[in-house]
């Protein structure tokens, strides 16, 4: 909905062909992150952009500490993140105005339920995540279905419109003021990779901890996910705003998706996306303390009581910066939120995409021996240990 806001129908093109590029960049970055991943003192894997940095790197392409520079701009980059965040804001605003209340009010209760699951642990945030998430992409999508099948007679116009603003732009029309077409897919690629997080370096963290036969079959679901994100329940909100006309009501951002639902199901509407945003970000947002967690786990992986008292700060402080970036934006109204939100992922992606192309090489082995045990194309790689710490093994490192 930001993305036809900001950049018109033409932005969904480019959305799309970001995310099939994506759809590559994220097998191989979750592949990766899985292979060069550590088991922590408790038994618990976890890996990421900083472990394939040290252990491919630093390690495996003897580059010494030469690898520390790169973790160092990307661990800023993702922890700016920290300090830049959207979620709060743009919930908040949805629940104040579906429920006619301060948005303060809803900026505070979503803080306390992201301290609730937070607080529950890693372990409870999975169980949560793998509950709530099938059953509101799934009622999101039938609703949204149905929103387009009330307007199948513009599906053919908006699916051209989509298709002919990628090249030439959008003109003024309604409340849309119009972009041009640098800003169409500036827009459009900016918004699909905060979606999808397709070479942010953050989804790898999450994927690390999976259980798997092989990095490779992994790093398939993560590009599953990117399709699903992006080709699915993106386009699906795409498809809504725009058959609907909603898009030129002037209606912006998380609020223009509301008015689909509102204008389309009344109450009903109102409230069901209301509770579906509700549980977008707080997973979303519990998702993101994971990332952090991870990238903390790294920076005192050696010392058992600092790495618990950053642990047990960060738990306390996690959900305060968006609440005041919310408060700042709420009463003074000047900072333009995407714009930091677009910083502090470019950052990182560019840090993340340069070592996963440096680091190729391990997946194109990874893969040819994929296919050969799993998929009867070529035959299984001699001696190849499938996951790094069972090379370290092998050669008495461990």
């Amino acid at each position: 909905a930001t993305a036809v806001t900001t950049g018109g129908p033409g932005a969904v093109f480019w959305m799309w062909l970001t995310a099939l590029l994506g759809m590559l960049i994220k097998q191989v970055e979750v592949t990766l992150a899985v292979y060069y991943r550590r088991t922590d003192e408790e038994g618990n894997p976890y890996g990421g952009p900083t472990y394939y940095m040290e252990r491919g790197l630093g390690e495996e392409m003897h580059w010494g500490k030469a690898w520390l520079p790169f973790a160092f701009v990307f661990g800023i980059g993702i922890f700016s993140t920290f300090f830049i965040s959207a979620s709060n804001y743009t919930t908040s605003e949805v629940i104040a105005s579906s429920l006619g209340i301060p948005q303060e009010f809803a900026a505070i209760a979503m803080v306390c339920l992201l301290y609730f699951m937070i607080w529950g642990g890693v372990k409870n945030l999975s169980r949560i995540f793998v509950k709530l998430v099938p059953v509101m992409s799934i009622a999101y999508l039938f609703f949204g279905i149905i929103i387009i099948i009330l307007h199948i007679d513009n599906l053919i116009p908006t699916i051209t419109m989509i298709f002919t603003n990628a090249f030439t732009g959008t003109s003024a029309l309604g409340g849309f003021a119009g972009a041009t077409i640098s800003q169409v897919i500036s827009t459009g690629m900016a918004r699909s990779v905060y979606s999808n997080e397709a070479g942010w370096g953050s989804s790898p963290m999450i994927h690390a901890s999976s259980q798997t036969r092989h990095p490779v079959e992994q790093g398939l679901w993560g590009s599953f996910e990117v399709f699903v994100d992006t080709f699915i329940v993106c386009s699906i909100t795409a498809l809504t705003v725009l058959i609907s006309g909603e898009w030129t009501s002037g209606a912006t951002n998380a609020t223009l998706a509301l008015n689909v639902y509102t204008h389309s199901f009344g109450l009903f509407g109102t409230v069901f996306l209301t509770v579906i945003m509700v549980i977008f970000t707080v997973t979303t947002s519990g998702g993101w303390y994971v990332y952090y967690e991870a990238v903390l786990r790294h920076l005192a992986k050696n010392h058992l009581k600092i790495k618990h008292v950053l642990l047990l700060i960060f738990k306390y402080l996690y959900a305060i910066p968006p609440l005041l970036l919310t408060f700042y934006l709420i009463h003074v109204g000047d900072l333009s939120i995407w714009t930091l939100v677009d910083i502090t992922s470019g950052v990182p992606t560019f840090i993340n995409v340069a070592v996963i192309l440096i680091l190729s090489g391990k997946y194109f082995k990874l893969l040819k021996d994929y296919k050969g045990r799993y998929m009867g194309i070529g035959k299984p790689l001699e001696n190849f240990a499938i996951f790094y710490e069972d090379k370290e093994k092998v050669e008495g490192r461990k």
